[in-house]
Protein backbone atom coordinates (compact mmCIF):
# COMPACT_ATOMS: atom_id res chain seq x y z
CA UNK A 1 0.00 0.00 0.00
CA UNK A 2 1.33 3.35 -0.75
CA UNK A 3 1.90 6.25 1.25
CA UNK A 4 0.13 8.96 1.20
CA UNK A 5 2.32 11.51 0.21
CA UNK A 6 2.89 9.24 -2.90
CA UNK A 7 -0.62 8.91 -4.04
CA UNK A 8 -0.86 12.71 -4.05
CA UNK A 9 2.28 12.84 -6.62
CA UNK A 10 0.72 10.68 -9.35
CA UNK A 11 -2.58 12.27 -9.52
CA UNK A 12 -1.46 16.04 -9.71
CA UNK A 13 -2.06 17.30 -13.21
CA UNK A 14 0.81 18.00 -15.88
CA UNK A 15 1.98 21.53 -16.50
CA UNK A 16 0.25 23.23 -19.61
CA UNK A 17 2.85 23.42 -22.62
CA UNK A 18 4.20 26.65 -23.38
CA UNK A 19 2.71 29.45 -26.08
CA UNK A 20 4.79 28.49 -28.37
CA UNK A 21 4.03 24.93 -28.71
CA UNK A 22 0.24 25.97 -28.91
CA UNK A 23 1.21 28.09 -31.94
CA UNK A 24 2.75 25.56 -33.85
CA UNK A 25 0.36 22.99 -33.07
CA UNK A 26 -2.40 25.14 -34.28
CA UNK A 27 -0.29 26.04 -37.59
CA UNK A 28 -0.11 21.63 -38.05
CA UNK A 29 -4.27 21.13 -37.77
CA UNK A 30 -4.61 24.41 -40.66
CA UNK A 31 -2.33 22.90 -43.26
CA UNK A 32 -3.56 19.62 -42.64
CA UNK A 33 -7.12 20.94 -43.37
CA UNK A 34 -5.75 22.77 -46.62
CA UNK A 35 -4.53 19.72 -48.20
CA UNK A 36 -1.81 17.92 -50.41
CA UNK A 37 -0.87 20.86 -53.00
CA UNK A 38 -3.04 20.80 -56.59
CA UNK A 39 0.27 20.69 -59.18
CA UNK A 40 0.33 16.93 -59.38
CA UNK A 41 -2.91 16.75 -60.67
CA UNK A 42 -2.09 19.41 -63.16
CA UNK A 43 0.58 17.70 -64.71
CA UNK A 44 -1.70 14.45 -64.37
CA UNK A 45 -4.01 16.37 -66.84
CA UNK A 46 -1.55 17.63 -69.45
CA UNK A 47 -0.36 13.98 -69.78
CA UNK A 48 -4.19 13.07 -70.32
CA UNK A 49 -4.93 15.20 -73.09
CA UNK A 50 -0.98 14.44 -75.45
CA UNK A 51 -2.59 11.39 -74.88
CA UNK A 52 -6.04 12.11 -76.18
CA UNK A 53 -4.46 14.56 -79.25
CA UNK A 54 -2.35 11.05 -80.12
CA UNK A 55 -4.99 9.00 -80.25
CA UNK A 56 -7.24 11.53 -82.15
CA UNK A 57 -4.09 11.86 -85.00
CA UNK A 58 -3.68 8.02 -85.03
CA UNK A 59 -7.42 7.40 -86.20
CA UNK A 60 -7.11 10.34 -88.69
CA UNK A 61 -4.26 8.70 -89.84
CA UNK A 62 -5.66 5.49 -90.12
CA UNK A 63 -9.34 6.57 -91.91
CA UNK A 64 -7.09 9.10 -94.53
CA UNK A 65 -5.60 5.46 -95.62
CA UNK A 66 -8.90 3.56 -95.62
CA UNK A 67 -10.78 6.38 -97.92
CA UNK A 68 -13.08 7.55 -94.65
CA UNK A 69 -14.26 11.18 -94.55
CA UNK A 70 -11.79 13.52 -92.67
CA UNK A 71 -11.90 17.07 -91.75
CA UNK A 72 -9.31 17.76 -95.05
CA UNK A 73 -12.47 15.87 -96.49
CA UNK A 74 -14.80 18.27 -95.78
CA UNK A 75 -12.86 21.29 -97.31
CA UNK A 76 -13.19 19.69 -100.58
CA UNK A 77 -16.90 19.46 -100.82
CA UNK A 78 -18.65 21.50 -103.77
CA UNK A 79 -19.38 24.69 -103.72
CA UNK A 80 -21.98 26.39 -105.24
CA UNK A 81 -20.96 29.31 -107.37
CA UNK A 82 -22.35 31.31 -110.62
CA UNK A 83 -20.69 30.93 -113.87
CA UNK A 84 -21.34 32.09 -117.44
CA UNK A 85 -19.49 30.81 -120.53
CA UNK A 86 -17.09 33.78 -121.85
CA UNK A 87 -18.80 34.48 -125.48
CA UNK A 88 -16.57 35.87 -128.88
CA UNK A 89 -19.06 38.85 -129.32
CA UNK A 90 -18.45 42.87 -130.03
CA UNK A 91 -17.41 45.19 -127.86
CA UNK A 92 -19.17 48.73 -128.59
CA UNK A 93 -17.16 51.38 -126.49
CA UNK A 94 -19.01 54.69 -125.41
CA UNK A 95 -17.99 58.05 -124.41
CA UNK A 96 -20.86 59.44 -121.59
CA UNK A 97 -21.86 63.08 -121.67
CA UNK A 98 -24.39 64.95 -119.47
CA UNK A 99 -26.78 66.48 -122.57
CA UNK A 100 -29.31 68.90 -122.95
CA UNK A 101 -32.11 68.30 -125.43
CA UNK A 102 -32.29 71.63 -127.59
CA UNK A 103 -34.76 72.45 -130.83
CA UNK A 104 -33.09 72.81 -134.27
CA UNK A 105 -35.83 75.97 -134.57
CA UNK A 106 -37.88 77.99 -132.22
CA UNK A 107 -39.54 81.03 -133.53
CA UNK A 108 -42.11 83.37 -131.84
CA UNK A 109 -45.27 83.79 -133.82
CA UNK A 110 -45.84 87.85 -134.15
CA UNK A 111 -47.75 89.88 -136.12
CA UNK A 112 -46.55 92.48 -138.79
CA UNK A 113 -49.74 94.36 -138.65
CA UNK A 114 -50.87 96.39 -136.22
CA UNK A 115 -54.90 95.88 -135.23
CA UNK A 116 -57.50 93.52 -133.32
CA UNK A 117 -57.16 90.31 -132.68
CA UNK A 118 -60.60 88.88 -134.02
CA UNK A 119 -60.01 85.18 -133.91
CA UNK A 120 -57.46 82.40 -132.66
CA UNK A 121 -57.63 79.16 -134.78
CA UNK A 122 -55.27 76.99 -132.54
CA UNK A 123 -55.30 75.34 -129.08
CA UNK A 124 -52.57 75.73 -126.67
CA UNK A 125 -49.59 72.98 -126.82
CA UNK A 126 -51.06 71.34 -130.27
CA UNK A 127 -49.07 70.52 -132.94
CA UNK A 128 -48.84 72.46 -135.97
CA UNK A 129 -47.76 72.72 -139.48
CA UNK A 130 -46.10 75.19 -141.85
CA UNK A 131 -48.21 77.47 -143.15
CA UNK A 132 -51.04 76.49 -140.91
CA UNK A 133 -53.70 79.48 -140.04
CA UNK A 134 -53.31 80.66 -136.10
CA UNK A 135 -54.40 83.50 -136.18
CA UNK A 136 -56.51 86.61 -137.53
CA UNK A 137 -55.90 90.42 -137.71
CA UNK A 138 -58.95 92.93 -137.97
CA UNK A 139 -58.20 93.23 -142.06
CA UNK A 140 -60.80 96.02 -142.92
CA UNK A 141 -58.15 98.69 -142.37
CA UNK A 142 -56.32 96.84 -145.00
CA UNK A 143 -59.18 96.76 -147.33
CA UNK A 144 -59.91 100.13 -147.47
CA UNK A 145 -56.49 101.27 -148.17
CA UNK A 146 -56.11 98.52 -150.87
CA UNK A 147 -59.41 100.04 -152.23
CA UNK A 148 -57.75 103.64 -152.04
CA UNK A 149 -54.65 102.12 -153.96
CA UNK A 150 -56.88 100.71 -157.09
CA UNK A 151 -59.16 104.02 -156.91
CA UNK A 152 -55.32 106.27 -157.16
CA UNK A 153 -54.54 104.18 -159.91
CA UNK A 154 -57.16 104.35 -162.26
CA UNK A 155 -57.21 107.99 -161.62
CA UNK A 156 -53.53 108.01 -162.73
CA UNK A 157 -53.84 105.66 -165.71
CA UNK A 158 -56.95 108.09 -167.51
CA UNK A 159 -54.37 110.97 -166.56
CA UNK A 160 -51.70 109.21 -168.33
CA UNK A 161 -53.89 108.02 -171.54
CA UNK A 162 -54.52 111.97 -172.17
CA UNK A 163 -50.53 112.94 -171.58
CA UNK A 164 -49.82 110.17 -174.48
CA UNK A 165 -52.95 111.60 -176.45
CA UNK A 166 -51.15 115.07 -176.21
CA UNK A 167 -48.31 114.04 -177.02
CA UNK A 168 -48.65 112.13 -180.11
CA UNK A 169 -50.91 115.35 -181.40
CA UNK A 170 -47.86 117.50 -180.59
CA UNK A 171 -45.82 114.84 -182.12
CA UNK A 172 -48.32 115.01 -185.37
CA UNK A 173 -47.93 118.22 -185.78
CA UNK A 174 -44.28 119.51 -185.16
CA UNK A 175 -44.27 121.94 -187.11
CA UNK A 176 -46.99 123.92 -185.37
CA UNK A 177 -45.15 124.03 -182.11
CA UNK A 178 -42.54 124.37 -180.21
CA UNK A 179 -39.64 121.60 -179.15
CA UNK A 180 -40.50 123.21 -175.94
CA UNK A 181 -44.17 121.81 -176.07
CA UNK A 182 -42.99 118.60 -177.17
CA UNK A 183 -40.93 118.13 -174.38
CA UNK A 184 -43.14 119.00 -171.74
CA UNK A 185 -45.68 116.20 -172.99
CA UNK A 186 -43.20 113.84 -172.62
CA UNK A 187 -42.19 114.64 -168.98
CA UNK A 188 -45.63 114.16 -168.51
CA UNK A 189 -46.09 111.11 -169.79
CA UNK A 190 -42.94 109.87 -168.25
CA UNK A 191 -44.39 111.78 -164.54
CA UNK A 192 -48.04 109.67 -164.83
CA UNK A 193 -45.97 106.74 -165.25
CA UNK A 194 -43.72 106.71 -162.03
CA UNK A 195 -47.35 107.90 -160.69
CA UNK A 196 -48.95 104.63 -161.49
CA UNK A 197 -46.06 102.62 -160.36
CA UNK A 198 -46.01 104.18 -157.38
CA UNK A 199 -49.77 103.23 -157.00
CA UNK A 200 -49.47 100.02 -157.79
CA UNK A 201 -46.69 99.63 -155.38
CA UNK A 202 -49.29 100.93 -152.67
CA UNK A 203 -51.63 98.28 -153.85
CA UNK A 204 -49.09 95.76 -153.62
CA UNK A 205 -48.20 96.91 -149.64
CA UNK A 206 -52.24 97.04 -148.76
CA UNK A 207 -52.60 93.49 -150.28
CA UNK A 208 -49.99 92.65 -148.39
CA UNK A 209 -51.28 93.86 -145.27
CA UNK A 210 -54.42 91.74 -146.03
CA UNK A 211 -52.48 88.73 -146.35
CA UNK A 212 -50.43 89.65 -142.89
CA UNK A 213 -53.50 89.90 -141.10
CA UNK A 214 -53.38 85.91 -141.08
CA UNK A 215 -50.91 84.79 -139.16
CA UNK A 216 -49.73 81.58 -140.10
CA UNK A 217 -47.16 78.74 -138.37
CA UNK A 218 -43.67 79.56 -139.94
CA UNK A 219 -42.87 76.00 -139.29
CA UNK A 220 -43.62 72.53 -138.33
CA UNK A 221 -43.46 71.86 -134.52
CA UNK A 222 -45.81 72.48 -130.81
CA UNK A 223 -46.97 75.83 -130.52
CA UNK A 224 -46.35 76.81 -126.53
CA UNK A 225 -49.22 78.85 -124.69
CA UNK A 226 -50.96 82.15 -126.03
CA UNK A 227 -49.60 84.78 -125.29
CA UNK A 228 -52.32 87.00 -126.22
CA UNK A 229 -56.06 86.79 -125.77
CA UNK A 230 -58.59 87.37 -129.03
CA UNK A 231 -59.81 90.83 -128.76
CA UNK A 232 -56.94 92.47 -127.93
CA UNK A 233 -54.81 94.97 -130.02
CA UNK A 234 -51.94 93.82 -131.00
CA UNK A 235 -48.52 95.45 -132.66
CA UNK A 236 -45.88 94.21 -135.42
CA UNK A 237 -43.50 95.67 -132.34
CA UNK A 238 -44.81 93.45 -129.60
CA UNK A 239 -41.99 91.52 -127.98
CA UNK A 240 -43.70 88.83 -126.83
CA UNK A 241 -45.70 87.67 -129.85
CA UNK A 242 -48.47 85.71 -129.62
CA UNK A 243 -46.88 82.28 -129.34
CA UNK A 244 -44.08 80.35 -129.46
CA UNK A 245 -43.58 77.22 -131.73
CA UNK A 246 -40.74 74.82 -130.95
CA UNK A 247 -39.81 72.34 -133.69
CA UNK A 248 -39.86 68.32 -132.35
CA UNK A 249 -38.77 66.73 -135.47
CA UNK A 250 -36.08 66.66 -135.80
CA UNK A 251 -34.25 67.22 -132.25
CA UNK A 252 -31.03 68.31 -130.88
CA UNK A 253 -29.29 67.13 -128.09
CA UNK A 254 -26.11 69.59 -126.79
CA UNK A 255 -24.11 67.09 -124.64
CA UNK A 256 -19.94 67.33 -123.77
CA UNK A 257 -16.96 65.56 -123.82
CA UNK A 258 -13.42 65.73 -121.65
CA UNK A 259 -10.87 67.53 -123.89
CA UNK A 260 -8.76 64.47 -123.02
CA UNK A 261 -10.98 62.36 -125.29
CA UNK A 262 -11.86 64.49 -128.06
CA UNK A 263 -9.25 62.95 -130.13
CA UNK A 264 -11.07 60.04 -130.45
CA UNK A 265 -13.97 61.67 -131.82
CA UNK A 266 -12.13 64.48 -134.55
CA UNK A 267 -9.36 61.43 -135.70
CA UNK A 268 -12.76 59.55 -137.08
CA UNK A 269 -13.60 60.31 -140.77
CA UNK A 270 -15.64 63.77 -140.93
CA UNK A 271 -14.06 64.84 -137.99
CA UNK A 272 -16.64 62.53 -136.21
CA UNK A 273 -19.73 63.89 -138.22
CA UNK A 274 -21.99 60.70 -138.14
CA UNK A 275 -20.79 59.21 -135.26
CA UNK A 276 -23.88 57.44 -133.79
CA UNK A 277 -25.10 58.73 -130.29
CA UNK A 278 -27.70 57.36 -127.48
CA UNK A 279 -30.05 59.02 -125.65
CA UNK A 280 -30.83 57.90 -122.38
CA UNK A 281 -32.55 58.85 -119.08
CA UNK A 282 -30.85 60.28 -116.01
CA UNK A 283 -30.30 56.66 -114.08
CA UNK A 284 -29.37 54.98 -117.47
CA UNK A 285 -31.86 52.63 -117.33
CA UNK A 286 -33.94 53.37 -120.56
CA UNK A 287 -32.89 54.09 -123.87
CA UNK A 288 -34.93 56.87 -125.09
CA UNK A 289 -33.59 57.68 -128.88
CA UNK A 290 -30.73 57.03 -131.44
CA UNK A 291 -29.31 59.65 -133.55
CA UNK A 292 -26.02 60.93 -134.73
CA UNK A 293 -23.24 63.36 -134.52
CA UNK A 294 -24.14 66.79 -136.51
CA UNK A 295 -21.25 68.88 -135.04
CA UNK A 296 -18.46 69.26 -133.06
CA UNK A 297 -17.40 72.54 -131.56
CA UNK A 298 -14.20 74.42 -132.56
CA UNK A 299 -13.04 74.93 -129.28
CA UNK A 300 -12.69 73.97 -125.33
CA UNK A 301 -14.63 75.70 -122.74
CA UNK A 302 -11.57 76.78 -120.27
CA UNK A 303 -14.13 76.69 -117.43
CA UNK A 304 -15.07 72.80 -117.31
CA UNK A 305 -12.21 71.86 -119.50
CA UNK A 306 -14.58 70.37 -122.25
CA UNK A 307 -16.16 70.04 -125.66
CA UNK A 308 -19.61 70.70 -126.57
CA UNK A 309 -21.28 68.14 -129.58
CA UNK A 310 -24.19 68.63 -131.14
CA UNK A 311 -26.13 65.43 -132.21
CA UNK A 312 -29.43 65.15 -133.89
CA UNK A 313 -32.56 62.73 -133.98
CA UNK A 314 -35.37 62.20 -135.82
CA UNK A 315 -37.18 62.32 -132.56
CA UNK A 316 -40.69 60.61 -134.15
CA UNK A 317 -42.47 59.43 -131.52
CA UNK A 318 -41.69 62.78 -129.34
CA UNK A 319 -39.54 60.90 -126.29
CA UNK A 320 -37.73 64.20 -126.25
CA UNK A 321 -38.27 67.17 -125.17
CA UNK A 322 -36.80 70.55 -125.70
CA UNK A 323 -34.71 71.89 -122.42
CA UNK A 324 -34.57 68.10 -121.09
CA UNK A 325 -31.68 66.56 -119.76
CA UNK A 326 -30.35 63.34 -121.05
CA UNK A 327 -27.46 60.98 -121.10
CA UNK A 328 -25.60 60.92 -124.36
CA UNK A 329 -23.45 57.75 -125.21
CA UNK A 330 -21.61 58.79 -128.07
CA UNK A 331 -19.84 55.32 -130.06
CA UNK A 332 -16.11 55.87 -130.59
CA UNK A 333 -14.91 52.55 -131.41
CA UNK A 334 -15.97 48.54 -131.83
CA UNK A 335 -13.43 45.97 -130.65
CA UNK A 336 -14.65 43.07 -132.70
CA UNK A 337 -14.78 39.17 -131.64
CA UNK A 338 -13.26 39.63 -128.66
CA UNK A 339 -13.71 37.32 -125.59
CA UNK A 340 -16.06 39.00 -123.13
CA UNK A 341 -16.89 37.75 -119.76
CA UNK A 342 -19.18 39.54 -117.20
CA UNK A 343 -17.40 42.30 -115.20
CA UNK A 344 -17.69 40.13 -111.98
CA UNK A 345 -15.72 37.38 -112.97
CA UNK A 346 -12.42 39.59 -112.73
CA UNK A 347 -10.84 39.02 -109.78
CA UNK A 348 -8.17 41.49 -107.91
CA UNK A 349 -4.89 40.34 -106.25
CA UNK A 350 -2.42 41.61 -104.53
CA UNK A 351 0.49 43.04 -106.77
CA UNK A 352 -1.92 44.13 -108.85
CA UNK A 353 -2.59 40.87 -110.03
CA UNK A 354 -5.94 40.30 -111.89
CA UNK A 355 -7.21 36.65 -112.38
CA UNK A 356 -10.73 34.65 -112.96
CA UNK A 357 -11.54 31.38 -111.72
CA UNK A 358 -12.13 28.97 -114.92
CA UNK A 359 -15.14 26.03 -114.52
CA UNK A 360 -12.56 23.06 -115.68
CA UNK A 361 -14.12 19.61 -117.01
CA UNK A 362 -13.93 17.49 -113.50
CA UNK A 363 -15.98 20.68 -111.80
CA UNK A 364 -13.04 22.27 -110.20
CA UNK A 365 -12.03 25.63 -110.86
CA UNK A 366 -8.39 26.70 -112.06
CA UNK A 367 -7.49 30.34 -110.81
CA UNK A 368 -5.90 31.88 -114.25
CA UNK A 369 -4.19 34.87 -114.57
CA UNK A 370 -5.78 37.14 -117.04
CA UNK A 371 -5.04 40.65 -119.02
CA UNK A 372 -8.03 42.55 -119.45
CA UNK A 373 -9.35 45.02 -122.23
CA UNK A 374 -11.99 47.52 -122.27
CA UNK A 375 -14.48 47.47 -120.13
CA UNK A 376 -18.21 48.76 -121.00
CA UNK A 377 -21.02 48.57 -118.54
CA UNK A 378 -21.03 44.79 -116.93
CA UNK A 379 -18.71 43.46 -119.67
CA UNK A 380 -15.07 43.36 -119.80
CA UNK A 381 -13.01 42.03 -122.82
CA UNK A 382 -10.65 39.59 -122.15
CA UNK A 383 -6.99 40.15 -124.29
CA UNK A 384 -5.45 36.64 -122.48
CA UNK A 385 -5.92 33.96 -120.21
CA UNK A 386 -9.24 33.17 -120.69
CA UNK A 387 -10.71 31.91 -124.17
CA UNK A 388 -14.73 31.69 -125.74
CA UNK A 389 -16.21 28.94 -124.56
CA UNK A 390 -14.30 29.06 -120.72
CA UNK A 391 -17.11 28.50 -117.97
CA UNK A 392 -15.96 31.52 -115.77
CA UNK A 393 -16.96 31.89 -112.01
CA UNK A 394 -19.26 35.47 -111.38
CA UNK A 395 -19.96 34.69 -107.61
CA UNK A 396 -19.09 32.23 -105.04
CA UNK A 397 -15.25 33.42 -105.57
CA UNK A 398 -14.93 34.50 -102.01
CA UNK A 399 -14.98 30.52 -101.29
CA UNK A 400 -12.95 29.22 -103.70
CA UNK A 401 -9.37 28.52 -104.31
CA UNK A 402 -7.10 26.96 -106.61
CA UNK A 403 -8.29 23.16 -107.51
CA UNK A 404 -11.42 23.51 -105.31
CA UNK A 405 -14.37 21.57 -105.89
CA UNK A 406 -17.58 23.51 -107.07
CA UNK A 407 -21.42 22.86 -107.92
CA UNK A 408 -22.26 25.43 -110.90
CA UNK A 409 -25.36 26.90 -111.17
CA UNK A 410 -26.34 29.52 -114.26
CA UNK A 411 -27.47 33.02 -113.36
CA UNK A 412 -31.07 33.29 -112.33
CA UNK A 413 -30.97 29.41 -111.22
CA UNK A 414 -32.25 28.68 -107.90
CA UNK A 415 -30.54 25.48 -105.94
CA UNK A 416 -32.52 23.87 -102.60
CA UNK A 417 -30.28 23.99 -99.84
CA UNK A 418 -29.05 20.07 -99.92
CA UNK A 419 -29.28 19.50 -103.17
CA UNK A 420 -26.76 19.10 -105.41
CA UNK A 421 -27.29 20.27 -109.22
CA UNK A 422 -26.60 17.24 -111.66
CA UNK A 423 -26.02 19.15 -114.80
CA UNK A 424 -22.39 18.75 -115.75
CA UNK A 425 -20.39 21.80 -117.15
CA UNK A 426 -21.25 21.04 -120.48
CA UNK A 427 -24.63 21.13 -120.37
CA UNK A 428 -24.27 24.49 -118.35
CA UNK A 429 -21.72 25.62 -121.35
CA UNK A 430 -24.08 24.80 -123.85
CA UNK A 431 -27.28 26.25 -122.29
CA UNK A 432 -25.51 29.65 -121.92
CA UNK A 433 -24.15 29.40 -125.82
CA UNK A 434 -28.07 28.83 -126.62
CA UNK A 435 -28.81 32.36 -124.77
Amino acid sequence: MSSPATSKTMIEPSAPPPPRELEREKRRNVDDKRGAPIWPWILVLIVAALIGYGVYVKKQSAAKQQGGPTAMDASKRSVPVLAVSAKAENLDLYLNGLGTVTPLNTVTVRTRVDGELVAVHFVEGQMVKQGELLAEIDPRPYQVQFAQGQGQLARDEAILQNAQADLERYQSAANAVSKQQIDQAEALVRQTQGVIETDKGQIASAQLNLTYCKVTSPLSGRIGLRNVDQGNIVHASDTGGLAVVTQLQPISVLFTIPQDQIARVIQKPDGGVGLAVEAWNRDLTRKIAAGAVAAVDNTVDPGSGTVRIKATFANQDNALFPNQFVNARLLVNTLEKATIVPAAAVQHGPNNLTFAYVVKGDQTVEMRNIVTGPTEGDRTAITQGVAPGDMVVTDGVDKLQNGSKVEVRQPGAATRPGKSSTRSTAAVATAAAEK
